[in-house]
């Protein structure tokens, strides 16, 4: 279940001294890692190359790693995190080559079931969301011009195709980053939002009917072959943070993350990150507090964006956070915990 999160936009409280970094978890894997999501402070499921997941339900202190039978190919891009025993995983890869898959478990990764899977010419998933047990969506890069996108209502039994005509044009070059599984991102009961890339400018798409029609704004972020926005949340219906940057240049400085108080109509870019550079995804923190992490490290601020505070120079591709306990996730088998108060 998604856990519900007010954001104050004024008034927010001063950086508090950070002194601890990421705490590594031995997970037992050299599989790379894009995938993260909690369901409640101690579970966690991680999704991951060459058809690999690992779970907690304890909050690290024991790991489970994996394979999916039959999936070795894949590589979990997103993964959505129900219960200690349920969650989903999504397959990121061309579906002409036996690679857009979803995955459900119901006993912890004991089994998984194959729920949908695609050979369809040009479809690509970038990423999945659940409103709540039974209800979710999964997108993909353009098909005709247009995003695929499919919605499910009874838990990934079945998987419902959103008609093309209710989705806007794409422009030349736009497409979306499976980066870090925060591409769509889910709010409430039926708000979704999805970030691309690749064109002239990052732009963001939004829903407030679960996908079933679609409206699209510009953010003030740049985009192009290689840039736009990789990572997104939503802390209301209304607040919400895009981040982003060149996955050819991680290190590049420049403007990376945008904010909106309007539910996504309207972008206003804030200070760039430090370090600077490509960042993924971003989480809320208790006190209304910031954190983004990307290949350049992990940032925080306390005031919207204004300003901002290394926390490590460690490079992470994804986090997730529940009441102020996160877990964040890179290459070669990297998971890293902090908690902060």
């Amino acid at each position: 279940m998604k856990y519900l999160i007010l954001i104050v936009l004024v008034g927010l409280l001063p950086i508090q001294p950070l002194l601890a970094q990421w705490q590594p978890q031995p997970v037992g894997t050299d599989a790379s890692f894009r995938a993260i999501s909690m369901a409640g402070t101690d579970v966690v499921w991680i999704g991951g190359t060459k058809g690999t997941f690992v779970h907690t339900a304890d909050g690290g202190t024991t790991w489970q790693t994996g394979t999916v039978p039959d999936a070795s190919t894949c590589d979990f891009r997103d993964v959505q995190a129900i219960d200690a025993r349920t969650a989903y995983l999504m397959s990121a890869g061309p579906a002409e080559k036996g690679q857009a898959r979803i995955y459900k478990t119901i006993d912890g990764g004991q089994t998984w079931s194959l729920l949908y899977q695609t050979q369809q010419q040009g479809v690509f998933f970038d990423g999945m969301d659940f409103w709540d047990e039974d209800h979710g969506i999964v997108f993909s890069d353009p098909v005709n011009n247009r995003w695929f996108i499919l919605t499910t209502d009874d838990g990934g039994k079945t998987w419902q195709p959103v008609p093309e005509t209710a989705l806007p044009l794409m422009q030349p070059g736009e497409a979306a980053f499976a980066a870090s599984g925060t591409s769509l991102v889910v709010q409430g009961k039926r708000n979704v939002w999805i970030a691309s890339g690749g064109a002239t400018a990052g732009r963001v798409f939004r829903s407030t009917d679960r996908g079933r029609t679609w409206a699209v704004s510009a953010t003030p972020l740049p985009a192009g072959e290689a840039t736009g926005l990789f990572g997104m949340q939503f802390f209301t219906a209304k607040a919400g943070m895009v981040v982003g940057g060149n996955y050819k240049q991680e290190q590049q400085p420049g403007a990376n993350a945008a904010i909106t108080r309007d539910g996504g109509q309207t972008w206003q870019v804030v200070s760039p990150t430090d370090p600077p550079g490509l960042k993924e995804a971003v989480a809320l923190l208790p006190g209304d507090r910031l954190l983004t992490v990307g290949p350049s490290g992990t940032s925080l601020s306390a005031d919207l964006g204004q300003t901002w505070q290394v926390l490590s120079a460690d490079g992470y591709h994804a986090v997730s956070c529940v009441k102020g306990t996160c877990f964040a996730v890179g290459a070669k088998g990297k998971v890293g915990k902090q908690v902060f108060r």
